[in-house]
């Protein structure tokens, strides 16, 4: 499931790295940004690889778009949810030349959900 947040990030967090149990190394960065709704939400994103240096680019304060994915598992009887994001980019105020329905972070773009049978070709990695 992708959804787009935006909002101020209020914290950032250490990064923390470590070695994957195949030996391959990995590096994740976590931050809170909270929405600027009626009633704004504060929300725990993980970055994660090369993500968190598009992370580096920001400091608390600043706007920005996160298009997340949500994730949940199971582990022993309990389930956990990740936030997970897969791009992260600055919110900007300045005035945009792609039309709302080119713009999938435009808050006014219709966005049409369909199942996707791996033939969509856009670039996720899955």
């Amino acid at each position: 499931m992708a959804l787009d947040i935006i909002g101020k990030i209020i914290q950032i967090m250490p990064t923390t790295t470590g070695t994957s149990k195949a030996g391959k190394e990995w590096v994740k960065q976590e931050f809170v940004i909270e929405t600027q709704e009626q009633y704004p939400k504060k929300i725990c994103i993980s970055a994660m690889g090369d993500k968190t240096d598009a992370l580096k680019k920001f400091t608390t304060g600043n706007d920005v778009k996160v298009a997340i994915n949500l994730e949940s598992r199971e582990y022993n009887g309990k389930w956990y949810t990740n936030v997970n994001a897969w791009k992260i980019e600055s919110a900007g105020t300045g005035s945009s030349t792609s039309s709302p329905s080119e713009d999938p972070f435009h808050p006014g773009a219709e966005t049409e959900i369909s199942p996707d049978n791996g033939t969509s070709g856009d670039d996720l990695p899955f």
